[in-house]
């Protein structure tokens, strides 16, 4: 397989006909090595448009969803991230080229170990990988940007209220089989505006269920 061949073509038959255009993104897929944060078994299929699995039952994003992750929230050198749901550490590492700091949370502990190895090979030291339930920790910082690396059926409230003014949140919201990607920014220290993005599915988050009965 030529490698950077398939990379381009990642690119410009799956990632730019998705509506990711922004030259900032489309590069930074060139910098950071999928191919690295991919189980060995799979590393044939890194550059394909679908769904990777990962160890314990869970799966990589497709690229395409990355890259437009990466293009909504539009992140700023200064900003400080929160994913919940860190899987192979190949989100956190496209978060942490952009941002200054990423905290990542997962709750399984082999995909906990194969974020940190992933992330330690590629030598990215601004990403904190945390194990734990990203959605029930009691620590109460507040970030300019989050992302929720599954699907919830409501959006909870603390997650909210850990979004800075001005700061984005990136979710999945719904029930199978379809949800909706959505952006929800914090314009002020009371008020959210949301904007849904697109229709899409992903797996749910581990604990999902508990927050069905949120409404916001």
């Amino acid at each position: 397989m030529n490698i950077e061949q398939s990379r381009f073509n990642m690119v410009e038959q799956q990632i730019r006909p998705w509506d990711v255009l922004n030259p900032e993104v489309l590069s930074l897929l060139f910098v950071v090595k999928r191919e690295e944060f991919v189980p060995a078994a799979y590393r044939a299929l890194a550059f394909s448009d679908l769904e990777i699995p990962l160890p314990e039952g869970e799966t990589m994003f497709a690229p395409k969803l990355e890259a437009r992750i990466l293009q909504e929230l539009a992140l700023q050198p200064h900003e400080s991230v929160l994913e919940v749901g860190a899987g192979s550490g190949y989100l956190a590492a496209l978060l942490a080229y952009q941002a200054d700091h990423v905290t990542t949370y997962e709750i399984k502990p082999a995909l906990q170990t194969l974020a940190q190895q992933n992330l330690a090979r590629a030598e990215i030291k601004n990403v904190t990988v945390v194990a734990g339930d990203g959605l029930q920790t009691h620590d109460e910082t507040q970030y300019d940007a989050i992302v929720l690396s599954g699907s919830l059926p409501e959006l909870p409230q603390q997650m909210l209220q850990r979004l800075r003014v001005g700061g984005r949140l990136l979710s999945f919201i719904g029930t199978a089989p379809v949800l909706s990607a959505q952006l929800t920014t914090r314009t002020s220290a009371e008020k959210f505006a949301t904007r849904k993005l697109f229709e899409t599915y992903v797996k749910p988050l581990v604990g999902a269920e508990q927050f069905s009965h949120f409404k916001f």
